[in-house]
């Protein structure tokens, strides 16, 4: 069953077509589904719908591709990344284009936050004014900045 409706993945289709200016790859970090019950393990409730919301975004696009990465066998790839909990998507783009990291399962207020980050990290371009480039080129230290979303 698909997750996205036929209308929505038309609407993101036209979206992506317009608006990707270079190709985004989604690095998905999930866990994969064993019939060997492990006790003590605490299975993922949303890694599937993750990757099945993901490959039908990546299907919107010849720009998008999904790779798809078990968290517990690549734990050291995950940690160059800074991924310690999943589901966790990496959005990459060309070049210098940087990356967003987004954990759980991009559903709801979310998903509009994900198409915006696969447009954005699409293209090298910055939306910030030149006041801000300034500010952030006079940076001296790393900065960690995470946002958090809920729906209340």
């Amino acid at each position: 069953m698909a997750l996205l409706r036929d209308d929505d993945a038309a609407q993101l289709r036209k979206i992506f077509a317009d608006e990707l200016s270079g190709d985004v790859t989604l690095v998905l970090y999930t866990q994969r589904p064993s019939k060997l019950v492990v006790p003590g393990a605490v299975p993922c409730p949303s890694c599937a719908d993750t990757e099945a919301l993901l490959g039908e975004v990546a299907g919107t696009s010849d720009r998008i591709s999904l790779e798809v990465h078990d968290f517990a066998e690549e734990l050291a790839q995950a940690a160059e990344l800074g991924i310690d909990k999943i589901p966790a998507t990496v959005v990459t783009g060309p070049g210098a284009a940087g990356r967003v990291r987004v954990f759980g399962l991009p559903a709801g207020y979310e998903f509009g936050e994900l198409i915006e980050s696969i447009i954005d990290v699409s293209s090298s371009a910055s939306r910030l004014s030149d006041e801000s480039l300034a500010a952030v080129a006079d940076l001296t230290d790393d900065v960690h900045l995470q946002v958090f979303v809920t729906p209340t």
